[in-house]
């Protein structure tokens, strides 16, 4: 029974996630200002992120926890980056 209960749990989860992950994308493309464009693509990744951890839970496989803090490392950089972009019009001072 617990067993039954937590693979539907995950497919919610993974299901929903999917679903964010589509408004965020269509918050990527039709953002009317840059900021609106650095928070979707943000949210973007962490869902992403997220993704790839439901589904190492379901699989039970290594593999998507550590692609996941790949995932989280280099969002991290990239929203950082393009922030300081928008905000003085360059990365590299």
């Amino acid at each position: 029974m617990s067993e039954t209960l937590l693979t539907a749990a995950f497919l919610y989860a993974q299901i929903t996630l999917g679903f964010a992950g589509c408004l965020a994308a269509l918050r990527v493309l039709r953002g009317p200002r840059a900021q609106d464009r650095v928070l979707g693509l943000d949210t973007l990744y962490v869902i992403a992120m997220l993704l790839f951890l439901v589904t190492g839970m379901r699989t039970g496989s290594l593999f998507f926890f550590e692609a996941a803090i790949v995932i989280g490392a280099l969002g991290f950089v990239t929203t950082v980056s393009m922030a300081k972009f928008l905000l003085r019009g360059e990365v590299i001072e």
